[in-house]
């Protein structure tokens, strides 16, 4: 192999390297293996539905209605005789689309702003800190809530509005990270070299931040996820007849008596998903901190 053959493959190699040892941490912490197990399964559930789902879950009549489980539906039928558990296998698309969404216009948003509010400091970081603390002053639901009585009800509208809702929460953490970054040595030394402003905040501050966030972003999806299925039941989410599992136990609270595996099944689905993704934070928070690490 040529020198600059060697040259190229060192970094990739040092990366994959790194990849490998991140995985191996990771699957090594007992919350981070099963914290990633739930969520494969939960992929896999999302990508692989139509094969794994015996019947179409929008069709009616795929069984006899209100049908307890059984062989032939493993987790009953709904009032209009379709398979519960198909719908409950397609709601993890739903619930994954939640997720990225939901997470990725937060995530985005408040890292943007944390920066340049961390970074610029004076009147543009007071002012746009006010702004987060005013956000701050509203619980989450209630920025939703009035986030979709703007944009009208909807599951689109619903991960928008969630989104919104949590944009507060990561410009705080980002900027927070980033006062810490600003003052350590290597970034004084940065300056004294004559660095420029976009080299500043993309290549000394972006990377030290990124490793919090992908943190506190794995823990937010499982807000994600809640807030959407809270929404859902109160119909403002998800509109019939899609499978998503907030809906699913809004349309099974007047049956709870009579058909109980209507709320039982969408409501550990959710349950599952949100301990998946909590533990999955907390493996890649020991993975990324080397303090719990040491532990």
């Amino acid at each position: 192999m040529s020198a600059p053959d060697t040259a190229q493959a060192g970094p990739a190699a040092a990366r994959l390297s790194g990849v490998q040892q991140a995985l191996t941490a990771l699957l090594r912490s007992p919350s981070g293996a099963v914290g990633l197990a739930i969520v494969l399964l939960l992929v896999i559930a999302a990508v692989f539905a139509p094969l794994i789902a015996p019947h179409d879950p929008l069709r009616m009549a795929s069984g006899p209605r209100l049908s307890p489980p059984s062989a032939a539906h493993w987790m009953g039928t709904d009032q209009l005789g379709r398979d519960m558990f198909s719908r409950v296998v397609f709601g993890a698309r739903l619930t994954l689309q939640i997720g990225v969404i939901a997470v990725g216009i937060s995530l985005t948003s408040g890292l943007l702003l944390g920066l340049v509010a961390g970074y610029a400091g004076g009147w543009t970081e007071r002012v746009l800190m006010r702004l987060v603390d005013v956000l701050f002053s509203f619980t989450e639901i209630v920025i939703a809530l009035a986030c979709l009585a703007i944009l009208g009800v909807g599951l689109v509208n619903a991960m928008i509005a969630i989104g919104i809702a949590s944009i507060p929460f990561y410009a705080r953490i980002t900027h927070s990270v980033v006062l810490v970054e600003k003052n350590k040595p290597y970034f004084e030394a940065a300056i004294a070299a004559g660095a420029s402003r976009l080299r500043l905040i993309f290549v000394h501050l972006l990377p030290n931040v990124i490793p919090t966030l992908i943190v506190v972003g794995t823990l937010g999806v499982s807000t994600a996820v809640l807030a959407a299925a809270g929404l859902s039941f109160l119909g403002l989410g998800a509109q019939p007849p899609q499978p998503e599992w907030g809906f699913m136990l809004s349309s099974s609270r007047d049956l709870i008596a009579r058909a109980p595996w209507m709320m039982i099944f969408p409501g550990l689905a959710i349950a599952i998903t949100v301990l998946g993704f909590n533990l999955l934070g907390d493996g890649v928070r020991e993975v990324l901190d080397p303090r719990q690490r040491a532990r």
